[in-house]
């Protein structure tokens, strides 16, 4: 299917007051579970990606999981699963962030990838940018290059690019 004839907006459900009031949680099981509209999404994440000679995907659970696995396989690279507290087994960096309703920290095996690596960064939504922000952080501990930072959704409200100063952000919904 034609990337430009596929609305991804409307496969995306809106839910207000998750996790807590005042926040409209942007819902992407409804793109994961239309076969077509999630490899559009996958489609989309990759074109912009295509000839950068990524190394790593570095995502966050849980859903970043699902797009940067999906997303690897696609561009013929890794994929680097960064976790919450106590779920990596092996020696870990962290890095503590704030999320737009609260904090949390990520944890990065310590030898996920070879120094230089080139990486991307991806989540499914960029919100106020602390995710992210973290993931570059931890990206940068272990000695990768961030080449790119990639979501599928982008609440431009809230104006996360601006902890993202520097680097080239792909979205492919904006609300």
């Amino acid at each position: 299917m034609d990337l430009k004839k596929m609305d991804l907006k409307k496969y995306v459900r809106s839910i207000p007051d998750f996790p807590k009031k005042g926040i409209l949680f942007r819902d992407i099981t409804t793109i994961l579970n239309n076969p077509k509209a999630f490899k559009n999404a996958i489609d989309g994440l990759a074109k912009p990606l295509k000839g950068k000679k990524i190394d790593f995907i570095v995502a966050a659970e849980s859903r970043g999981f699902i797009f940067g696995g999906a997303l690897s396989y696609k561009l013929g690279c890794g994929f680097v699963p960064v976790r919450k507290p106590g779920k990596l087994p092996f020696k870990t960096y962290s890095y503590t962030y704030e999320l737009e309703y609260g904090q949390d920290s990520l944890y990065i095996h310590q030898d996920a990838f070879a120094r230089g690596a080139r990486v991307l960064v991806l989540d499914d939504l960029l919100a106020t940018g602390g995710t992210a922000k973290a993931l570059i952080e931890l990206t940068k501990k272990l000695g990768g290059k961030v080449i790119a930072v990639a979501f599928v959704i982008e609440l431009i409200d809230l104006k996360g690019r601006d902890k993202l100063e520097g680097y080239p952000i792909y979205s492919l919904i904006k609300f």
